[in-house]
């Protein structure tokens, strides 16, 4: 095993997938609840249960199973890429088919067409991301290439994330006023459009022989459920999950919120889009940044200062008046530059786990790992929406009204800006205590090159 180091462009088209993943991950965050409440006419409280219970049953069970399935797949095309390959697809027609849902459901009928559509869309879209993701930890094992190709990766997940924040309302304008369409046919072709893209980035990758995996290991031969429960034995894994989950909570509060915040308490709608692709393009522009900053300080205390920097611009929003124009534009960039540590320290973070957990059991196991952190950010983020849907609920907010009640009013505030912040405080502590630091992390490549030297000499 050696150190590989890619190229810009090898980097770039690996990237390139997550542009499409990352476009529909944005749709769903930002607009999922949304196009329930205010195009469907569903009851949030209902919509978000139904997304939960998904999460609770199909879902818990998935993402581990499949990063099993993941690792001990055997092909002529290695481990990952079958995946990519065959499942892009079907990605895209199930994530149509959650924006096709009929207008006036019966609240039972309502509960299993979200309930359904959703399991049958994270299907696909979780052996898709796991194998892609899975693929990072394979193509080098240099700490900071590893930082490198996640920073590159999450220059292309920004792209699409401002690309599905800042254009899907505008899409579905264009489609409803300039073609004809209902609103429910527009949001419809919204759906399409943007699964295509998701599909086409990922074969991209699929389908190339660039990516070839420098580590070279047997599959996991122990029991599906036993490999991934095996996983919680791994204690910088139990704290990277943690915060992991915790972090998962209040970034999908303020996606999921953001546009009810943006369109009732400050009453700004029509510059949704602009400040969404502002919040989002300094992020973007700050990634490189913060990689520096990672490689000068360590991942756990950059994320730390970042998500620290996102809480006081959260703290300012809980105050803002209605129409405060330039200062929420000035928050929405002081909130993008802290969250760009969201994007790179994850992602960078977790191969470290993965060759720790070598280190102690000498196997590889990227896909388990891969997909136990995919099951609990993607619970915890249905949680985040369940929470949203009740607390609308609670809170009075009444499906397609322009005025909304003032209890309605203060609980989008408090959903939005001062529940995100009490949890990212938890997440600091934590963060700047992280275990595996640059230097404990060459110690675990020190240990395992002398133990494959070893292996090698028998």
């Amino acid at each position: 095993m050696t150190d590989v180091k890619l190229g810009v462009g090898s980097k770039i088209k690996f990237g390139i997938a997550d542009f499409g993943l990352s476009a529909i991950t944005s749709c769903i965050q930002f607009f999922m609840l949304f196009y329930y409440t205010d195009v469907l006419l569903i009851s949030p409280g209902l919509a978000g249960t139904a997304l939960l219970v998904g999460k609770l049953t199909w879902d818990l069970v998935n993402d581990g199973l499949f990063g099993y399935l993941c690792d001990r797949t055997k092909s002529r095309w290695g481990r990952r890429r079958p995946y990519l390959m065959f499942c892009s697809i079907p990605l895209a027609l199930s994530f149509w088919l959650m924006f096709s849902l009929p207008v006036g459901m019966k609240p039972v009928l309502a509960f299993f067409a979200i309930l359904l559509t959703a399991m049958l869309f994270d299907t696909f879209h979780t052996l898709v991301t796991t194998s892609y993701y899975a693929m990072t930890a394979e193509l080098t094992t240099d700490y900071d290439e590893r930082t490198s190709i996640a920073t590159h990766r999450m220059v292309f997940n920004v792209i699409g994330y401002i690309f599905g924040a800042a254009i899907t309302t505008m899409l579905a304008g264009i489609f409803q006023n300039q073609f004809g369409l209902s609103q429910r046919g527009a949001w419809s072709l919204v759906g399409l459009f943007f699964g295509l893209i998701a599909a086409a980035s990922v074969m991209l990758v699929g389908f190339s022989k660039r990516f070839k995996s420098v580590v070279n290991s047997e599959p996991v031969r122990m029991p599906p459920l036993k490999a991934v429960f095996s996983t919680l034995k791994n204690k910088p894994f139990v704290s990277f999950l943690i915060i992991s989950g915790i972090m998962s909570v209040a970034f999908t509060l303020v996606t999921t919120m953001l546009p009810y915040f943006i369109n009732y308490p400050i009453g700004m709608e029509q510059e949704l889009p602009l400040i969404m692709f502002l919040l989002l393009g300094i992020l973007g522009l700050f990634l490189v940044p913060c990689k520096f900053v990672a490689d000068r300080i360590g991942k756990g205390k950059t994320y730390a200062l970042g998500i620290g920097i996102a809480s006081l611009a959260l703290l300012v929003a809980f105050f803002l008046p209605a129409q405060a124009a330039i200062p929420i534009f000035i928050v929405a960039s002081v909130a993008g530059i802290g969250f760009s540590s969201q994007w790179v320290c994850p992602h960078s973070m977790l191969p470290d786990v993965v060759e720790y957990d070598e280190l102690h059991t000498g196997k590889r196991r990227e896909g388990v790992y891969y997909g136990m952190w995919g099951m609990v950010c993607k619970i915890t983020a249905a949680l985040a929406m369940a929470i949203s849907g009740w607390g609308l609920e609670l809170a009075g907010y009444i499906e397609e009204e322009v005025v909304q009640p003032e209890s309605a009013l203060l609980g989008i505030r408090i959903l939005f800006a001062l529940l995100p912040v009490v949890l990212l405080a938890i997440c600091i502590p934590l963060l700047i205590k992280y275990p595996i630091t640059r230097e404990a992390h060459a110690k675990i490549t020190r240990a395992l090159a002398e133990k494959r030297k070893y292996e090698e000499e028998l």
